[in-house]
């Protein structure tokens, strides 16, 4: 460290300041836990939410970690007993009009509140309140559900919807106690400018934006499936995504009930997707997949054969077709489905195996 550095402390833990730090980002680096809801590192901090308020020496009250820049020889102390008040008495207002005894949304999404509150030890018999907000007009777009009763108006989606995807298709609606998630006019998304991306399910730190299908098929909580990393096979971009399988289903052999995003900032697309990417997932179980080599009979009727034998039609086919026509009378056609290895396989067949440049992949549209 060089006589320049500029350092704060956050519990005790000596952190190197980095252009536009805030409290929270130089704590995590310091592996130091502070509690949010409203905050994703994607979006602008608003401090919104309250729950990552923190004693500075000095300030006389106490001051929200997210929104707060560090600075030079600032002490930061996330763990007193004014903070544990604070953040117990704060999550037992939060409880009052939200249920803290449902630990996941409607399709399985943790809900970090009820969590939250949890771990704090937050009183949870200061009554209850039924939730004044609303959702919008009955929407019968296919993928996005919205249950207002488990929204905490922390604005993450809306955010996200105007910041990372400038979309704005979804805004806050109503005030006070009746401030809920709505579109202009209460309008269905599909009329809106959404894209359906579902970046307001990702971000959701309760459940209340949650997935459609997951909901209507009951999806196990996320902590009982199995997250299996994977890239998007729809286009050339490669984002990352987890494949989340209860493996319970299907008697046994697993079933893809939903796609999420990998924690933001772990791989290239920062935890964003594409409509494709997150919903587009069906076509793994669909009955009309493909899984058995087909050869047409003498009378061009598909019958199943072994992979063997599907090879070996397959190189003739292309052998006959070459010797009677010549090699740029081939053409081989992949798909962005297919990993990158396996396209590659397909273009170096068609150039060095059949001499031809006739080929041709859906993503380099």
């Amino acid at each position: 460290m060089s006589p320049t550095t500029q350092t704060l402390l956050v519990d005790g833990h000596v952190v190197e300041l980095r252009p536009g730090d805030t409290i929270l980002n130089a704590a995590n680096r310091a592996d130091v836990s502070i509690p949010t809801l409203c905050h994703d590192p994607r979006l602008k901090p608003v401090g919104a939410c309250r729950t990552c308020l923190i004693e500075v020496e000095g300030a006389r009250r106490l001051l929200p970690a997210c929104a707060t820049p560090a600075t030079e020889g600032m002490k930061v102390n996330t763990e007193s007993e004014r903070v544990d008040r604070h953040r117990k008495t704060l999550l037992a207002l939060y409880l009052t009009d939200h249920d803290g005894t449902q630990e996941h949304g409607q399709g399985g999404a943790p809900n970090q509140l009820a969590s939250m509150a949890r771990e704090v030890g937050a009183p949870t018999d200061w009554g209850q309140l039924p939730s004044k907000r609303r959702g919008s007009i009955k929407d019968d777009n296919p993928y996005i559900l919205f249950d207002p009763d488990q929204c905490i108006a922390c604005a993450r989606c809306t955010r996200y919807c105007d910041e990372v995807e400038s979309v704005t298709a979804i805004t806050l609606a109503g005030r006070g106690s009746e401030t809920t998630i709505s579109t202009a006019d209460g309008i269905s998304l599909l009329d809106s400018t959404c894209e359906m991306c579902g970046g307001c399910i990702d971000t959701c730190p309760t459940g209340a934006m949650t997935e459609r299908k997951a909901a209507e098929v009951q999806a196990p909580p996320e902590s009982d499936l199995t997250k299996v990393r994977s890239t998007c096979n729809f286009c050339g971009v490669g984002c990352q995504l987890d494949l989340n399988v209860d493996p319970a289903a299907n008697d046994g052999r697993g079933l893809v009930v939903k796609v999420t995003s990998p924690p933001v900032g772990t791989t290239s697309n920062d935890g964003n997707l594409c409509v494709k990417g997150r919903f587009a997932y069906e076509f793994i179980n669909h009955e009309d997949r493909l899984t058995t080599p087909l050869i047409r009979d003498a009378d061009g009727v598909l019958q199943p054969a072994s992979w063997e034998a599907a090879l070996a039609a397959t190189s003739q086919g292309l052998a006959g077709v070459m010797e009677r026509h010549g090699k740029n009378a081939l053409a081989f056609i992949s798909s962005s489905r297919c990993t990158v290895e396996e396209n590659y396989l397909v273009q170096k067949l068609a150039r060095q195996g059949y001499g031809t440049n006739n080929v041709h992949q859906c993503s380099a549209t």
